[in-house]
């Protein structure tokens, strides 16, 4: 099985936080998007990881350098992005024709369980029940759970399966060739190469398509979900309980990075304090504080600090 994390986007809804650092890079809980997506995939024991970069593509190069224990891995540049659909097609000859791939969206956090592919003879499009299906691209599923179709933001009910952005194919020739037909023709959805697309035209083909669901889909896209994403992953990486420093007080839950200096203070909860941090006489909650940051005399709640 080969993965494929399309992590081009300049994440323009979060600056200035992606001014210098591509949003999959930015830290939750303690990691980067990019380490929680990766880590929760390498069960499947991939024998290659393809990241389409793009925007501050040498900063992704940098990071994968500082993860050997993440087996092969490779990065494709989208030098002239044109949708998600032209991104996958530019890791897909590095995939067998018979090799599954599994293409994860490198800017959105899940809890889903993705060993069930091990056994996997379909394709399969994880996704997430909403209360407001109009907002979102849906599956369309009959009686026996198999997917017969693909809606773009329904205004009447079809489905409320929205797909989240983790696609398992088993097809991948079918899926090249459905691309390539795409890109061949220059049929674009809102000017851009969809993969939703070039799905559909696998399932007309006749491909064999169902649904997995996942547990919980966090978004990473604004500030403010940032935010709540930092706070619900923390119960998976909190180190609070080995926190004891005279005059501080820890609420859980929390990640305090290595070499962080706390005085005189009160952290949490919901607070991420990166590697190398300075904080004295100041209560901080709801916060992601970035590598090396110096906090004094401050009182801040629901702030991301980067500098």
């Amino acid at each position: 099985m080969k993965i494929v994390l399309p992590v081009a986007g300049n994440g323009l809804r979060l600056r200035p936080y992606t001014e210098n650092v591509p949003k999959c890079l930015l830290p939750v809980a303690g990691k980067t998007i990019l380490d929680w997506i990766v880590e929760d995939s390498l069960g499947l024991k991939p024998n290659e990881t393809i990241f389409i970069t793009g925007y501050k593509a040498e900063s992704v190069d940098a990071f994968l350098t500082r993860r050997p224990a993440w087996g092969k891995t490779r990065t494709v540049v989208q030098s002239n992005p044109q949708g998600l659909g032209e991104a996958v097609s530019l890791a897909l000859p590095y995939v067998d024709d018979d090799e599954p791939v599994l293409i994860i969206l490198g800017d959105t956090l899940f809890e889903a369980d993705l060993s069930i592919l091990n056994s996997m003879d379909e394709n399969v499009l994880y996704t997430y029940k909403v209360e407001d299906p109009r907002r979102f691209g849906v599956a369309v599923t009959d009686t026996a759970g198999r997917i017969t179709r693909l809606v773009e933001k329904p205004q009447e009910f079809v489905s409320d399966e929205a797909i989240v952005g983790i696609y398992y194919i088993k097809d991948s020739k079918v899926l090249k060739e459905s691309l390539k037909y795409l890109m061949d023709n220059d049929i674009r959805t809102k000017n851009e190469f969809q993969l939703t697309d070039a799905l559909e035209m696998m399932i007309q083909k006749g491909c064999k398509f169902r649904t997995a669901p996942v547990q919980k889909w966090l978004d990473c896209g604004l500030a403010e979900t940032l935010l709540e994403t930092n706070a619900h992953v923390l119960k998976r990486n909190d180190n609070s309980a080995t926190v004891n420093l005279p005059g501080v007080k820890v609420v859980a839950p929390c990640y305090i990075g290595k070499g962080a200096k706390i005085v005189n203070s009160t952290i949490g909860p919901n607070v991420s304090v990166g590697e190398g941090c300075v904080i004295e006489n100041s209560t901080i909650s709801n916060a992601v504080l970035w590598d090396n940051v110096k906090v004094e005399d401050k009182t801040l709640d629901n702030v991301i600090v980067h500098e």
